[in-house]
């Protein structure tokens, strides 16, 4: 049986030997949403996920209080850093993640159940569609339909969690789907997008007049991404392009049209951030030593380390995971949550 880690290994080595310097763009000297030129380092930081190499900076704008990432990765950069992510070596953890999830993926459909029951609904970044898979629950008689840059969009209609997918950019798709959705989602997609205006324009055009945008984001004025510094999983380096305040969103759907109706804060809080603080510190002490982008190949005393600090980290990853609920418990009822949600209606 072939090894999944040695067929990679091949690939990395030869992307790495051509240098990772490629991998990012010339630095920006303005804000990519005010255009102001008061800019200032945030944060600092690797990829503390995967490990894979290459160092990483957030800047953010003394206007308007935006975060991103400068410089930015190029296309190339993206496919280096999402590869095995979301599918390959990484779908099982991937798809584990999504399916713990259940709380969010309900606290969303609370939210449209507000104002809206949903006829066709497209969510953008479906993943492997979870969320859809929930939700068709509540409402078995709408369409949904999921569009996703992974082939895993393509999975999610495999296994009927959605009636159709897209495969590919959405900005691409806007001709074809205008004014056919009266619920358009994004789910911790817009961080991920390299500009985020065109994102929004096409969602305005994709929804039918009255219909909702849904947008869920990590935000990026929660005090816990002061405290936890670059181990607070939202920064999620090099993913995460952009970290958008929450009123300048609520501006930006308003200059597109689009009147926000709700906004949720502390009760879209994740119960995640000591928990993941832990697992990224354990797997910078001990990462696996199998993975096809380290220097150096797996050797005997790398996998007894790797072994033993996690055996010792699991009693700590349990008192973690038990805090974040508490913990959970409490930012709810504030407004200081690691993740915020905007409900908005495009207007005739």
């Amino acid at each position: 049986m072939t090894d999944p880690y040695e067929a990679c290994r091949l690939y990395y080595q030869t992307e790495l030997a051509s240098g990772i310097e490629r991998f990012l763009e010339p630095r920006r000297d303005t804000c990519p949403w005010c255009g102001s030129a008061s800019l200032s380092i945030r944060l600092r930081t690797t990829d503390l996920i995967q490990r894979k190499p290459g160092r990483f900076t957030l800047e953010q704008c003394g206007a308007c209080r935006h975060i991103f990432q400068n410089p930015r990765l190029t296309p190339a950069g993206l496919d280096f850093y999402y590869r095995d992510f979301y599918d390959g070596l990484g779908q099982e953890q991937a798809e584990k993640a999504f399916a713990a999830t259940g709380r969010s993926y309900r606290g969303r459909v609370d939210m449209i159940k507000r104002f809206t029951t949903p006829r066709v609904w497209l969510d953008v970044g479906a993943g492997y569609g979870h969320f859809c898979r929930l939700a068709r629950e509540v409402w078995p008689g709408a369409r949904f339909d999921g569009l996703d840059l992974s082939v895993s969009v393509e999975e999610a209609q495999r296994r009927g969690w959605i009636d159709r997918s897209y495969l590919g950019e959405f900005v691409t798709l806007v001709d074809k789907l205008a004014g056919r959705y009266d619920v358009v989602s994004m789910h911790h997609y817009l961080e991920h997008t390299r500009e985020p205006f065109d994102e929004l324009d096409a969602a305005a055009k994709i929804l039918s007049t009255g219909g909702y945008l849904l947008i869920e984001l990590p935000d990026p004025e929660s005090l816990l991404g002061h405290l936890f510094g670059r181990w607070w999983l939202p920064w999620f380096q090099p993913q995460h392009q952009h970290m958008i305040p929450v009123r300048n969103l609520i501006q930006a759907l308003a200059d597109r049209g689009l009147s926000t109706v709700a906004v949720e804060r502390g009760e879209a809080h994740q119960s995640v951030d000591l928990f993941v603080s832990l697992v990224l510190a354990l797997t910078a002490i001990a990462p696996d030593p199998q993975l096809p982008w380290l220097p150096t190949r797996a050797t005997r005393v790398s996998q007894i380390r790797h072994t033993v600090v996690w055996a010792a980290g699991r009693p700590l990853l349990v008192i973690a995971y038990l805090l974040d609920n508490l913990l959970g418990h409490i930012v709810r009822r504030t407004r200081g949550g690691n993740t915020y949600r905007v409900l908005a209606r495009k207007d005739g």
